[in-house]
């Protein structure tokens, strides 16, 4: 699992630590583990999961600006737990309404000594925002117009929405709301991915 890993970060470009490649296999270990009883990922084998869950979530990193984010309908902690131990510096809060996929998520943070997460179980409607958000982070959670209205009160004035999209999602651009504006599209390089990855993101405005 290591030398797939080291492979494919070595095709994206990205050096990390050895500790870091270490959590990031012992996670998708856990992922595994997990996922027969709990279904948190219909990705079943692990060095799939490398590709799709971890490759796909990591390669955001470097557009990710400030220190405090949270991920919303994080699921079993995508793209929020390989970002955190990408980036240790940062603060991920990961937010989540069921309770099956909080209580795994806290078994990683207690199994891989991740202190820079938060677990939290909550519609991300009901959450309050305090202090605001550095970044709104989302993978196949909503379309755009439905993460900026319900997310609309978690990030700062300086803030920012990144969602993690497949194919570039022109028709949920054209229907964003007026309360937000396009600041860039990135198209995403992740190896032995099939199919398009981009990364939208959006600037709030705030009244």
């Amino acid at each position: 699992m290591l030398n797939k890993l080291e492979r494919l970060l070595a095709k994206a470009g990205i050096s990390l630590p050895d500790r870091q490649k270490q959590q990031l296999v012992d996670y998708v270990g856990l992922l595994n583990k997990w996922n027969k009883a709990y279904n948190l990922t219909s990705v079943r084998n692990p060095q799939e999961m490398l590709v799709r869950h971890i490759l796909d979530s990591i390669v955001v990193e470097p557009y990710l600006k400030g220190t405090r984010f949270i991920d919303v309908g994080t699921g079993p902690g995508l793209p929020g737990i390989p970002l955190a131990i990408v980036r240790p510096d940062a603060h991920f809060t990961l937010l989540d309404s069921l309770g099956k996929r909080v209580r795994f998520l806290r078994q990683v943070q207690h199994e891989l000594k991740l202190d820079n997460v938060t677990p939290v179980q909550s519609r991300v409607e009901d959450f309050p925002a305090e202090p605001p958000f550095d970044g709104v982070i989302s993978r196949a959670f909503a379309s755009l117009s439905d993460m900026i209205n319900w997310c609309q009160h978690l990030p700062g004035l300086s803030g920012r929405f990144y969602a993690l999209k497949g194919l570039r999602p022109d028709d949920e651009l054209a229907l964003m709301p007026a309360n937000a504006e396009l600041e860039k599209i990135v198209r995403l390089n992740v190896p032995e991915l099939e199919g398009e990855r981009h990364l939208v993101i959006v600037k709030p405005h705030k009244s």
